[in-house]
């Protein structure tokens, strides 16, 4: 394959990776990527999805939000009481998300209420757990 070969294959390769998510199909390398991220690195479930009273997952509503069953040692202004819910991201542009996720300032303008760090993701990394959570809400 000469230079202009490899080229042109690589722009069409481009083009139908861009056409799928114009179409609303998300790159399934991110979502893996960010289903990693969440799952594995950031531990959004710990706080984000409701447990059972043996304190195991229910897989059925996982990442829905749950009440926060620990409190802050020291009294601490605006401390969550509850996680809400990430899945499908309710109330939530991918954009924003990818905003908090790389500024830890939300749509306000504000950081995330304790105990939710406010994180300094790459925007690599932001997009592509923005676009696992958004793949949630899919069925």
């Amino acid at each position: 394959m000469n230079g202009k070969t490899m080229l042109a294959a690589a722009l069409a390769a481009g083009s139908v990776a861009t056409l799928a998510v114009a179409a609303g199909k998300p790159d399934a390398s991110r979502v893996a990527r960010g289903k990693y991220l969440v799952e594995q690195v950031a531990m959004c479930t710990d706080c984000h999805s409701p447990r059972n009273e043996r304190g195991e997952f229910i897989r059925e509503r996982w990442l829905q939000g749950a009440p926060l069953d620990f409190k802050n040692t020291v009294p601490m202004p605006k401390w969550a009481e509850v996680a809400p819910p990430l899945a499908g991201l309710p109330g939530w542009t991918e954009a924003q998300v990818v905003t908090l996720l790389t500024t830890g300032k939300d749509q306000k303008g504000e950081p995330p209420d304790p105990p939710m760090p406010p994180y300094r993701m790459s925007k690599e990394d932001a997009t592509a757990v923005a676009a696992y959570l958004a793949s949630l809400g899919k069925k």
